[in-house]
């Protein structure tokens, strides 16, 4: 019997600066009560911390929603890209073999840091209040993209509660973080106005299918990132191609190489901290199927073939980088490099344990 699967959402009550609030949080996923993480304020005190109390004699203010869409600048406007594009080399189709190359230092030794004569060491670096109250907000999402990177694309489909919606959208801030169970998280970040659809969904039915993004797919995927009306099917927009799923209602890419069907199991949102915007949220999916394509993995469906993959990984701005060479580390054991190393010799010794 398929095991039952109970979506929680619970608010975390945040203020603008983080580090100044009143608002003691001593669990980065705690719930405002019955929870891990406790908070030292109620909702409705935070909330009130918040908010200040309207005076009836100042003017009427603009709408918040108005407002925050004035000022949100995280989509990058490029009206000249088409020309700038022209100038640069064509894409490689190619498809030639990826090639695996020595690691940048293969004779480097335990304890001896970055091999780069102290250059790296030596950097001077910049301390940055991501609260500061001078500092935009779109100067932190364009810090983190580019300095997080590569990352994946979450590339989901879903549908809304009464099965008239499909959505098909990708998103920036998701990972994969566990195997046993098969576990992946998706961030959703503040925006003017309501949420975004597949969060909506999410919400609502708590389904979803996951689906990797290959370099020949990229422009459909793009594509599927507008900003289209609730109720306008990113599938037609990007021309993807839908098929069935077994565990879940919302459709699979047919063209990804890998799907994952899933389900959602906890959801944490975070207020706003500007008004006119909506809540931001974090969302636990655990899996309950995977969909491999033919020829692109071993006979166990133990791995992927990089070849047939050809992932692309987001970076800062509106780039992306494709896969153009690798190499390999394998993981150490302690118990078997501690004799052939002196600076292991010398911490194993440090602990009242000689080496053998």
């Amino acid at each position: 019997m398929a095991a039952t699967v109970k979506t929680a959402v619970s608010r975390i009550y945040t203020r603008r600066p983080l580090l100044s609030s009143p608002v003691r949080i001593a669990s980065p996923f705690g719930v405002l009560s019955g929870g891990i993480g406790m908070f030292s304020a109620s909702p409705a005190t935070a909330v009130a911390s918040a908010t200040p109390a309207p005076d009836a004699e100042t003017e009427a203010e603009p709408d918040p929603t108005t407002t925050a869409k004035a000022n949100y600048q995280i989509v990058q406007v490029s009206h000249n890209f088409k020309e700038i594009e022209s100038t640069r080399q064509p894409f490689d189709h190619t498809n030639s073999p990826i090639p695996i190359t020595k690691s940048p230092y293969p004779e480097w030794e335990y304890g001896q840091g970055v091999p780069d004569n102290g250059i790296s060491a030596s950097r001077n670096h910049h301390e940055i209040d991501p609260y500061d109250s001078n500092r935009p907000v779109v100067n932190n999402y364009r810090l983190l993209v580019s300095a997080i990177s590569p990352r994946p694309v979450g590339f989901l489909s879903t549908v809304s509660a009464d099965g008239r919606s499909e959505n098909l959208a990708p998103f920036s801030y998701f990972q994969v973080i566990d195997h046993d169970p098969p576990m992946f998280i998706l961030g959703f970040s503040s925006r003017p106005g309501v949420e975004k659809d597949t969060y909506r969904n999410l919400k609502e039915t708590g389904e979803c299918v996951i689906n990797t993004v290959s370099e020949n797919m990229i422009e459909a995927v793009n594509a599927a990132s507008i900003d289209a009306p609730y109720g306008v099917s990113e599938w037609e927009v990007s021309g993807l191609t839908k098929a069935n799923s077994s565990t879940v209602r919302p459709g699979r890419v047919r063209e990804s190489v890998f799907s994952v069907e899933g389900r959602v199991i906890d959801i944490k949102e975070f207020e706003p901290h500007s008004p006119g915007m909506s809540v931001g949220g974090v969302v636990l999916i655990k899996a309950t199927r995977f969909w491999v394509a033919e020829g692109v993995a071993d006979e166990e469906f133990s791995h992927i073939d990089l070849e047939k993959l050809r992932p692309v990984g987001q970076l800062g701005g509106i780039a992306y980088g494709r896969i153009a060479s690798t190499f390999e580390r394998p993981r150490k054991r302690w118990e078997e490099e501690v004799g052939r190393s002196e600076v292991l010799t010398e911490l194993e010794r440090r602990r009242g344990r000689p080496s053998d």
